[in-house]
């Protein structure tokens, strides 16, 4: 970091300046003192606003880490230029140490500049007290909140870069050298530190966050985060991962990483999450089921199968029905007037001959940003396990054109409302769980969006297609979209046509599956316990019980997988996978679990998109090389601060 002796007054500028989000309005003069800036609650109120401005925005296409991972493919991403698509640049190999891709040590290349959101911490723990026209209470609660933000933007380095520096105060002018120029803290020291600051702030937080004030952190949310912290501390990255870090050592020729495996680390884990499940149930937090009436478009269909429906809007509704009693801590500061969220890039379009006439435009539907094939493979069979173990899915002729039953046809009754009639389509998507009809977009299936209900054909010059006449540039590349992240209502044309959600940091789902993998890595062998954890999430999505199907050899080829440890790991991976698909999860899932260089060192694959029917279609092509090695698993710090501050050590490889 540069610490530099003018810090003081680098953070004056820092409070200063207004976000793009206008959290402050008043720029003094260049005589106010530090202090001046916290004489009024409403001041405080900016000050505080201005350390929530530093959570990293995955809402956005270009900055999310949500990208990152083998679940997106941007059509964009044709070239080697990082100014855009930056999670998928990631993988791609292109990182650098003269402009880390997102990189949050000192805000390069999009990310967030973290260590000056832990100054402005610092800066406003340290005045806060001074405010004249506050109550104790608040003081407390914003101080908590701080303190909070101050733990999770430590956790956010400690994903990335592994060991950080610490800075717990504000560092003064007449500071020395060796307090400017600090060291790097070893690995479980500060995963130490970050939940000492948590365990110090959950007592003064609210309980749980008001309407008025959602998105502020509350004792709910902080539980959860520190149960999810405490996961990635137990975890074989973090503990015991001798075989990366091994010979990554301090000054001290100490090593940076533990080296030894603490079975206890999951313990506490464990604990955590229990304790974060309890809270969430004490206050009303539940997984989420769609309690509205259907859309008007679907109403004949429901009424005719409203078993499976009403399952596909539980799921199809999930993340962007707002402020939702499954959410526990949401990213709030949506731009309303930006055009360069996630909800915007996937959204399809609106093709000709639907929505009374409406102008089909690419303002805030790009139409452009697509599911991997690998993602059409990875959600479960109808029976709630894998394409390749279920007995009864035609995995050698996944690829095999077919048509869904017709209309009329008995066998389409389950079908109803979820694919179309009569419609050619592959076998690959046919008898799969409701998560996957409520997640993607395929030939054959519905996109519910722009307020209709879009039957979408994939093919060129089709429904949801490619389109040379209308956007040439704007495509599906692999042929597979994503519906998750946008709400059915969400129109092109203005930002005021679109609704806005808050992008999950953490929901109730995530504590159920951290439960699950937590008891089974703590145990000697899977427990029913962990079974009940897994089923919770199961149940909702309309999958039957893990042990049941596992056991069960007319459904499954490894029969009793789910009996042993390590089968069971396996199987509470994939359901996050499938669980958090394209939130953001499944990236930091393998980095942890040790996964990420055999998950992503392959090719993206897609179908044809230039196919007009199903031959010409569904052919695989490489889309992009992908290359993802060991040392992409930790950040580069930059070389200005590695040229700063002579103390730092660079992570391997880089």
């Amino acid at each position: 970091m540069k610490i530099l002796k003018n810090l003081i007054i680098l953070i004056c500028c820092l409070i200063i300046v207004p976000s793009c989000s206008d959290y402050l309005d008043v720029v003094p003069d260049n005589t106010l003192k530090l202090e001046d800036l916290f004489k009024t609650q409403e001041q405080a109120w900016n000050a505080l606003a201005k350390v929530y401005s530093f959570i990293p925005r995955n809402d956005n296409t270009h900055e999310s880490m949500w990208t990152a991972g083998d679940e997106w493919l941007g059509r964009l991403d044709l070239n080697d230029n990082t100014g855009n698509l930056r999670g998928i640049r990631l993988m791609r190999g292109l990182q650098s140490t003269s402009s880390p891709i997102l990189g949050n040590w000192s805000g390069t290349n999009a990310g967030k500049p973290l260590y000056q959101g832990i100054r402005q911490a610092n800066v406003f723990l340290s005045l806060i007290d001074k405010v004249p026209d506050m109550n104790e209470q608040d003081k407390k609660n914003w101080k908590a909140q701080v303190k909070f933000l101050k733990a999770y933007y430590n956790f956010l380095l400690v994903q990335k870069y592994g060991p950080i520096v610490i800075v717990d105060e504000l560092v003064s002018p007449e500071a020395s050298k060796e307090e400017l120029f600090m060291k790097r803290t070893k690995v479980d020291e500060c995963f130490d530190y970050i939940i000492k600051l948590i365990d110090e702030a959950i007592p003064d937080l609210t309980e749980k966050s008001p309407s008025t004030l959602y998105g502020q952190i509350d004792q709910v949310g902080a539980k959860a985060i520190k149960a999810q912290i405490l996961l990635f501390r137990a975890s074989p990255f973090f503990n015991g991962n001798k075989e990366y870090f091994g010979d990554f050592l301090d000054h001290d020729k100490a090593p940076f990483f533990p080296l030894t495996y603490d079975k206890e680390k999951w313990k506490a884990a464990l604990d955590a999450t229990n304790a974060a499940i309890q809270a969430c149930e004490a206050v009303g937090i539940s997984l989420y089921t769609y309690e509205k009436q259907p859309y008007v478009f679907d109403r004949e269909d429901y009424e005719a199968n409203p078993d499976n429906m009403q399952k596909l809007y539980d799921l199809r509704m999930l993340i962007v029905d707002p402020w939702n009693k499954e959410l526990i801590w949401g990213f709030s500061n949506i731009n309303v007037y930006g055009q360069g969220e996630l909800a915007h890039s996937t959204n399809m379009r609106l093709p000709e001959g639907y929505g009374d006439g409406v102008k089909n435009t690419p303002e805030y539907s790009w139409q452009w940003m697509a599911a991997t094939y690998a993602m059409a493979e990875r959600y479960y069979t109808k029976n709630g396990v894998p394409i390749d173990e279920d007995v009864n899915f035609e995995y050698d002729k996944k690829w095999e054109i077919t048509r869904t039953p017709g209309a009329s046809e008995p066998e389409y009754q389950e079908l109803r409302g979820i694919m179309q009639p009569g419609a050619e389509t592959i076998k690959l998507y046919l008898n799969r769980e409701p998560r996957f009809y409520a997640n993607l977009a395929v030939t054959g299936g519905y996109w519910r969006t722009q307020g209709v209900k879009i039957k979408t054909m994939m093919y060129a010059g089709t429904d949801g297609g490619f389109n040379s006449s209308q956007h040439r540039t704007d495509f599906y590349e692999t042929g597979i979209a994503i519906k998750k992240l946008v709400h059915p209502e969400s129109k092109s044309g203005a930002w005021q046509r679109t609704i806005k959600y808050p992008y999950p940091i953490i929901r109730l789902a995530d504590l159920y599956l951290m439960k699950a993998e937590a008891l089974n890595e703590y145990n000697d062998k899977p427990t029913q316990e962990v079974y009940d954890a897994i089923n919770i999430v199961r149940q909702r999505a309309g999958i039957p019980k893990v042990e049941e199907v596992w056991a069960d050899a007319g459904i499954v080829k490894s029969v009793n997988k789910h009996k042993t440890k390590e089968g069971m790991r396996d199987i509470i991976l994939q359901e996050r996978g499938i669980e958090f698909a394209f939130e953001g999860s499944r990236f930091w899932d393998m980095i942890r679990t040790k996964r990420a260089v055999r998950e992503f060192n392959t090719p993206v694959w897609g179908w044809t998109y230039t196919g007009t029917n199903g031959v010409s279609f569904f052919n695989l092509e490489v889309k992009q090389i992908r290359r993802f090695t060991i040392t992409d698993c930790l950040w580069p710090i930059d070389l200005n601060e590695m040229n700063t501050n002579s103390n730092l050590i660079q992570n391997p490889g880089w």
